[in-house]
């Protein structure tokens, strides 16, 4: 299975929420969301910057971007980016192997 990292932002409305449950734990929402479609949810953090929360996950794209459409229809999420994990070196052998076949335009 693919490891995810799925970043994102609270709407005005999933911020009102807070407001009406400070100690609302976000993590068992987010838990809950990754066991409907058959993923495993391995940790959520809270952030400052760009993004109110990263929550990093184990599955399948379709089961990731399953998540963003559902949470984002919430209207308590939104700005959702998904980042999938991957090895730097099998990309770095796959753009060896092309970079010596491939011609740019007019090479």
């Amino acid at each position: 299975m693919a490891q995810f990292y799925m970043m994102g932002n609270y709407t005005t409305q999933g911020f009102q929420g807070f407001l009406k449950d400070p100690k609302s734990d976000r993590s068992k929402a987010a838990r809950a969301a990754s066991d409907a479609v058959g993923a495993k949810m391995i940790s959520y953090t809270g952030l400052r910057g760009t993004y109110d929360f990263v929550v990093v996950a184990e599955g399948t794209f379709e089961q990731a971007a399953g998540i963003k459409m559902a949470t984002e229809a919430s209207g308590a999420l939104c700005n959702i980016t998904i980042c999938e994990a991957i090895n730097i070196n099998d990309v770095a052998g796959n753009a060896a192997k092309i970079a010596g076949a491939y011609k740019g335009p007019g090479k």
